[in-house]
């Protein structure tokens, strides 16, 4: 990172330490003075106490906010109050979401049309107060008399469209902060998105906010280096398209310290309650608590040392494998009770978490199962299975294969999209090859809205969602600087924690606008779809959901998460196959025996080998989320999303020792 950058970052930290302290009462007085208290640390141990201090009062200003933006969810001002404690927790990925909801507020506050423009107006009116300007508005701009001068001139220009009555005087005072609002909001969109590395939302938002205040010198340097980096990644040449700028960053996976909707996945209670689930459609087998290698976000287990896994669901063993050193931790995964056989059926699970990118198709809206062609009229079985698909009479283009299918979906989803206008093509088709997989866990998040709407439950509390485990890393409080350096803050969201990608379009922009579209108030409604809420569900779906290709274009086509299928852990030598299959008119996953394992040299007492002899009463269950032909490098690559780091089984550690003695 350049000089340059590095101190507009560090003014940036300055500012944000401002941010905090201003909108501060009382109570929260210790934290005016963390940038001075940084200066004083003269060891490791006082510089940790004074981080885990710092982020414990943090999360009180943090819990207090989010009590007052649920009670007030059109104030912009809490908004942005809100994500400068996100940025200085070293979240500006959560910061991004909330400078956004804020410049969405400024809209309606500026627009008397708006759908809530008196209660954005309202709000913002109870900052302004004997015609005073929140200082976290004005914070960015001190230093710049000519952006002061421009702001203002521009606002005096936006006063003349409106007509005030006796009260124009506060009136105009109000528009004048939520013009400064927007400068606010455009500003820590850009310094944000580029900290998470989604250059190009970066650099459009930069561009926004200069057309506004042209000569800040923040936005300056930021649009200086996303141009340098840009000219960098092609050769040194002096001109670059804005659309070949990376967009996809990153972002902490974990479960959040606030999150409160995570079940202890290792209770009796909920292994008693998912083998009842399990027995109906799994007989032969049981979930069970087990422990597996800690995965790194590095090639060898050898190579960087492991962190702990979350208390919450991932405990910490406590003690390390003496003969491979590596750390432990628990998760859950499922076993045979009896012997099975190769060949024989070990699962069946439909599911209606599900997403299909294809347009217009003719496929069940629940299942996604291919509907029935009539193509022949004397073809008997093509006439009986049309006879049973159905649709739905609000929609043009909603079909079902069957009417169970159509009934789950009324009682489950449908009722939330059910004749919202465009809602079904959102996210479908996508242009760009890259974007296909990353749409179909967008399109999977659109129905758990769907469900979660129609259920009138939060989303984490779906029974297909609660108990899948996202891959999620430890929260690590160690990584919030006293003086909240943004300089460390942009290497910390680049190291190994942070494995979720994270886009200004599909974890912000496009979820709020599926929203809108199903009706729903994406202020009022903050509790159950913030930005953390659509993270957590990205993390799980990245970690459990499932697609199938078009055998044509090689695209994935359709996803679909099935909650206990993906109980089962990874193996690049598993002892099981799956596939999506149609049974009854509807698709549903099916698991079964391998009729040998491929790559697996083990043997049992007997001395036959185990992939011979089908899985033995007590053995694991091994699954696979990556195609087993690819080399260990490929494999490592293709299923890091799904396992959140590097695969350890044993074939990958037999071959990369074999990789790395040739």
């Amino acid at each position: 990172m350049s000089e340059l950058l590095s101190s507009t970052l560090n003014e940036v930290a300055v500012a944000r330490v401002q941010d905090i302290s201003e909108f501060s009462d009382e109570a929260d007085a210790p934290l005016k003075n963390y940038a001075n208290q940084s200066k004083s640390v003269d060891s490791y141990n006082d510089h940790k106490i004074a981080a885990d201090k710092l982020y414990s009062d943090l999360l009180i200003k943090l819990e207090k906010i989010t009590e007052e933006l649920h009670k007030s969810p059109y104030d912009l001002i809490l908004y942005l109050q809100r994500a400068s404690i996100y940025s200085a927790l070293n979240y500006p990925d959560l910061a991004v979401g909330d400078s956004y909801r804020a410049l969405l507020l400024c809209d309606e506050c500026t627009n008397e049309g708006f759908e809530y423009h008196e209660l954005a107006w309202a709000a913002l009116c109870s900052h302004c107060i004997n015609g005073e300007i929140p200082k976290i508005l004005i914070s960015h701009v001190e230093k710049d008399d000519s952006l002061t001068d421009i702001a203002y001139s521009e606002l005096s220009s936006a006063s003349s469209k409106y007509f005030f009555d006796d009260n124009s005087l506060e009136a105009s005072q109000v528009l004048q902060a939520a013009h400064l609002a927007s400068l606010k909001c455009y500003y820590n969109l850009s310094v944000l998105l580029y900290i998470c590395q989604c250059m190009k939302s970066a650099f459009e938002f930069c561009s926004r906010g200069l057309t506004l205040m042209p000569k800040n010198i923040h936005l300056l340097k930021i649009k200086s280096e996303i141009e340098a980096s840009a000219k960098k990644e092609s050769n040194g040449t002096e001109s670059f398209d804005i659309d070949d700028l990376s967009d996809e960053g990153w972002a902490r996976r974990e479960i959040y310290p606030w999150n409160h909707y995570e079940p202890d996945r290792f209770s009796q209670e909920t292994l008693e309650f998912l083998n009842r689930e399990l027995a109906l459609i799994a007989p032969k087998c049981e979930v069970r608590i087990t422990e597996l290698v800690t995965l790194q976000k590095c090639a060898s287990s050898m190579e960087t040392k492991t962190v702990p896994e979350p208390d919450k669901n991932n405990a910490e063993v406590g003690s390390l494998n003496k003969t491979s050193q590596q750390l432990k931790n628990k998760q859950l995964g499922i076993f045979a009770k009896e012997d099975i056989l190769p060949g024989e059926t070990i699962l069946k699970e439909f599911s209606l978490l599900t997403a299909n990118n294809r347009l217009k198709d003719s496929s069940c809206d629940a299942c996604c199962a291919e509907l029935p062609e009539l193509k022949l009229k004397n073809n008997e079985k093509a006439i009986e299975e049309t006879a049973l698909a159905s649709s739905c009479p609000q929609c043009d283009d909603t079909f079902f294969c069957n009417t169970e299918c159509r009934f789950q979906a009324e009682q489950r989803y449908h009722p939330a999209v059910c004749d919202k206008e465009d809602v079904d093509i959102i996210g479908k088709d996508p242009s760009i090859f890259k974007e296909k997989p990353i749409g179909l866990y967008f399109l999977l998040l659109c129905r758990a809205f769907a469900m979660a709407s129609t259920q009138k439950i939060h989303p984490l509390n779906l029974i297909q969602i609660k108990y899948i485990w996202g891959d999620f890393s430890p929260t690590r409080t160690d990584t919030v600087a006293p003086n909240h350096d943004p300089v460390t803050l942009n290497s910390i969201n680049s190291n190994r924690d942070c494995t979720l990608p994270f886009s200004f379009k599909y974890n912000v922009a496009e979820p709020l606008h599926v929203l809108e579209k199903m009706d729903i108030d994406i202020f009022a409604n903050l509790a159950n779809y913030d930005l953390w809420v659509i993270n957590t569900l990205y993390s799980k779906f990245r970690g459990t959901a499932s697609a199938s290709v078009n055998e044509v274009t090689g695209h994935p086509e359709v996803a679909a998460v099935h909650p206990l299928w993906c109980f089962a852990n990874h193996d690049c030598d598993p002892n099981v196959q799956w596939k999506w299959e149609r049974e009854n008119n509807r698709a549903f996953m099916h698991l079964w025996c391998r009729e040998k394992r491929m790559f697996s040299d083990s043997t049992n007492e007997s001395g036959d080998r185990l992939g011979n002899v089908g899985i033995q009463a007590g053995q694991e269950i091994l699954n696979h989320y990556c195609d087993i032909s690819l080399n260990i490098r490929q494999r490592r690559e293709w299923a890091l999303g799904s396992l959140g780091g590097w695969c350890q089984c044993a074939r990958c550690l037999r071959e990369e020792k074999e990789e790395k003695e040739e």
